[in-house]
């Protein structure tokens, strides 16, 4: 049986997944949350790990798929 796992991301994964989900780049997440790109950068390759996932498309797509982020 291939059942996903919901996959516990911290707070500020979720609002930079959301940022990524809308199209931003890192520089502008960074801008948007009044944090460094380096550190949405981390958000951003933990979000990866996670999800099991290697590019901010399969991320997205994967999230919505398992419900963290609406459609």
């Amino acid at each position: 049986m291939n059942r996903e796992v919901n996959p516990q991301l911290t707070e500020h994964q979720t609002s930079v997944l959301r940022l990524v989900a809308e199209g931003l780049t890192n520089g502008q997440i960074a801008c948007d949350l009044g944090i460094k790109e380096r550190t949405v950068e981390y958000h951003v390759s933990m979000i990866f790990q996670r999800l099991e996932v290697s590019s901010r498309v399969a991320a997205v797509v994967k999230a919505q798929r398992i419900g963290l982020l609406d459609t």
